[in-house]
């Protein structure tokens, strides 16, 4: 009996230590799991997520469909100083108006004007020396006629290359050939002297149109700006004869 009794305490000392031992157990998981004070607990209800969902999208689609805000380019406007100061340099104020069709005209025109002036001016040189030498050979043919002697040679090559070989004593005293050749002289230095001057009006005149064209950047050319012409007819009245005539108006 004793040993009945014995066993049956030996049970529940077992039974109580091993449920001691799962109790500690839970309340040391329990303790692992508290919930900070910074953290946030979401409840998921069913239903409200598709809602959520829903009023996001709206709201995205709304903001979409709103209008953009256009960003405005400042627009360009030349500065007529500037202008001005750029067509100092040929083509320079054309440039800065952003008018690059104006460029090969410009350019065209100068390079026709100094091509001009090299060639006029050239020519000029040619029949100048020529001129003078060909007076300064003649001066030598005089002087040996003075004291009956004949003169001939050595010549100026700069005159000799217009006449043919062998001819330049009977051309040296021809009164007409050494006219010819001051025609020619003076004829190339005038239109060496105008094509100087036209060039300096090419000049001035990009410089003027650099300025004006920036002037008249933004001048409104309205397409109502045109010219009409309508027949008009008066009436006679007992002062006025009656009249037929044309009617030009002009829209600004």
């Amino acid at each position: 009996m004793r040993n009945g009794k014995a066993i049956l305490w030996i049970i529940v000392l077992l039974y109580c230590s091993v449920w001691s031992g799962h109790a500690q157990g839970t309340i040391v998981a329990k303790q692992d799991t508290v919930i900070s004070s910074d953290s946030t607990v979401t409840a998921v209800v069913p239903g409200e997520t598709a809602k959520a969902d829903s009023t996001v999208k709206a709201v995205l689609s709304a903001a979409d469909s709103l209008p953009q805000p256009k960003v405005k380019l400042k627009e360009f406007k030349p500065d007529p100083n500037k202008a001005l100061l750029y067509a100092l340099v040929p083509g320079l104020g054309q440039i800065y108006n952003r008018k690059y069709w104006k460029l090969p005209l410009v350019y065209g025109a100068f390079m026709g004007c100094m091509y001009a002036i090299t060639w006029n001016n050239k020519n000029y040189k040619d029949y100048s020396t020529a001129y003078f030498d060909i007076m300064a050979d003649y001066q030598k043919v005089l002087a040996a006629e003075k004291e009956g002697k004949e003169y001939n040679g050595p010549w100026q090559d700069s005159w000799t290359i217009f006449v043919r070989n062998g001819e330049e004593s009977s051309y040296v005293s021809n009164t007409q050939f050494q006219d010819n050749l001051k025609r020619r002289k003076d004829y190339f230095r005038r239109y060496r002297d105008l094509s100087i001057i036209i060039t300096v009006g090419v000049y001035a005149i990009s410089i003027i149109d650099a300025y004006v064209d920036a002037q008249l950047f933004d001048f409104d050319i309205s397409p109502d700006l045109s010219m009409h012409w309508s027949p008009e007819v008066t009436p006679k009245t007992r002062y006025t004869p009656g009249s037929y005539g044309l009617n030009c108006s002009f829209k600004f």
